[in-house]
């Protein structure tokens, strides 16, 4: 028996050579055409491309036809088509949504990259806790792709240095026992007697000590080692609001891409950072569970559009809690 797209598969099998050699084609199959996101039942000779233009952007001889004898010629957008690697492995150039970390911490996500507002450089965004090591690094600092769990080496995969964050504050603050505070101005005195750049500081709980954000930027060496591209989300093409209910996605070093809701808005919530430091933050965002450890850094974008919502930072295994994107991009001082 015939399938009836036998015929459009010899159609299309004369014509893909001249297809595939057209600006911006990757691929070219048979399926069903596509209107308004749905299909319609009919046949086509799908072009696949790595992004749809308006007419007027392409030149002459990168418009696709209509259509190759009498078949209908639809278009998608699927983005470059790469060989798959794992998000742990060493990528270059490196999208957003794979491993990322500072050289002393184990590692998290390279979330997107943004633009400096002033001088319009490109930057790597992540959480201050995956590239500056939660307040104790330098500027300058390397930060490896992947990151040292996965195997990153200062050595042959510094991606980027560290260029600035926004200092988390945490439930501390300087201590006032005179007797731990001589043996801290010893030992620091020592240390500056060594070289060290590592100080002693005496300190106890601050409950006022309130966050926004927990966010930081590294400067590639090198502007060709990073992509614009998110893996599985594509480029982001702005910002917006988070809403109570609206759906939202990531793409992230361990869970690599899920998706899930905006559950609440205008949460307080104390985050455990290890080592008996706890930060609160204020006016975030927490989902239904979509990340585990090493997500952290993952932009949040919105499920109907390429929008950047918010910065993943923390979670559980029944939540994901977020920074609002806004936040971020003015405490950092940057555009997405």
């Amino acid at each position: 028996m015939v399938s009836p797209t036998d015929d459009i598969k010899q159609v299309k099998e004369a014509s893909k050579d001249n297809l595939l050699a057209m600006q911006n084609v990757v691929g070219v199959g048979v399926g069903y055409q596509t209107k308004g996101g749905e299909q319609t039942g009919n046949y086509a000779i799908v072009v696949m491309v790595t992004r749809k233009l308006p007419l007027p952007a392409l030149a002459p001889n990168a418009i696709l036809p209509k259509n190759v004898d009498g078949v209908t010629i639809d278009v998608i957008e699927v983005g470059e088509l790469r060989a798959l690697q794992a998000r742990t492995d060493r990528w270059r150039p490196a999208p957003g949504g794979i491993s990322i970390g500072h050289y002393k911490i184990t590692a998290g996500t390279f979330g997107a990259i943004v633009r400096d507002k002033k001088s319009g450089d490109r930057l790597i965004l992540s959480n201050n806790h995956v590239i500056a090591n939660s307040n104790d690094a330098d500027p300058g600092d390397q930060v490896l792709q992947p990151g040292p769990i996965d195997g990153g080496s200062p050595d042959v995969d510094t991606i980027a240095h560290l260029d600035r964050f926004c200092p988390i504050e945490f439930a501390t603050e300087p201590g006032i026992c005179d007797i731990a505070d001589t043996y801290a101005s010893l030992g620091n005195a020592v240390a500056g007697l060594l070289g060290s750049k590592h100080r002693v500081n005496t300190q106890q709980s601050d409950p006022q000590a309130v966050n926004l954000v927990d966010a930081a930027l590294a400067k590639p060496i090198n502007d060709s080692d990073v992509l614009d591209e998110i893996l599985e989300i594509g480029n982001i093409e702005g910002s917006e609001e988070g809403l109570l209910g609206m759906s939202i996605r990531k793409s992230g070093r361990t869970t690599s891409f899920t998706t899930s809701q905006i559950n609440l808005i205008n949460a307080t919530v104390d985050v455990n950072y290890g080592s008996d430091r706890t930060a609160r933050f204020e006016n975030q965002f927490v989902s239904g569970p979509m990340s585990q450890g090493g997500d952290s850094g993952s932009l949040l974008v919105a499920g109907d559009s390429q929008h950047a919502v918010g910065l993943l930072f923390a979670g559980s295994n029944q939540s994901t809690i977020f920074n609002p994107i806004q936040a971020v991009l003015d405490c950092l001082e940057v555009n997405i």
